[in-house]
């Protein structure tokens, strides 16, 4: 049984940092890409980033370019997501998704964290 349980969210003012944790139970963790998503009040699911099972191959959505980072640590199976400058615009239930590396598909997704920035 795979499960991704994420950590990490909170309350922030604008401009602070906050880093989510994803911590995976999959036996071949370091075969899967791992990827960041959010659902804002009201909106839809929106992709923010994603990262290969060698820890290359990142990508990021358009709005957190230049502030968010996506790390992994396969020996720990986790994955990381710091986020800096943080915007009222990033309020949203963040998910953590894992799925085959190279295929861009999301076969399992955690619970979700909730991070919620005040102005």
């Amino acid at each position: 049984q795979v499960q991704l349980v994420e950590s990490g969210g909170g309350l922030v003012q604008a401009g602070d940092s906050l880093r989510l944790s994803c911590a995976a139970s999959i036996r071949t963790f370091s075969s899967y890409a791992m990827g960041w998503f959010r659902q804002a009040p009201g909106k839809g699911r929106e992709f923010v980033a994603a990262i290969r099972w060698s820890g290359g191959g990142k990508s990021y959505g358009d709005s957190v370019k230049g502030r968010f980072t996506i790390s992994r640590d396969n020996a720990k199976n986790t994955v990381y997501l710091q986020m800096n400058s943080l915007k009222t615009e990033d309020t949203a239930v963040y998910y953590c998704a894992a799925g085959p590396d190279g295929t861009h598909m999301w076969n399992y997704w955690g619970q979700g964290t909730r991070v919620t920035v005040s102005s």
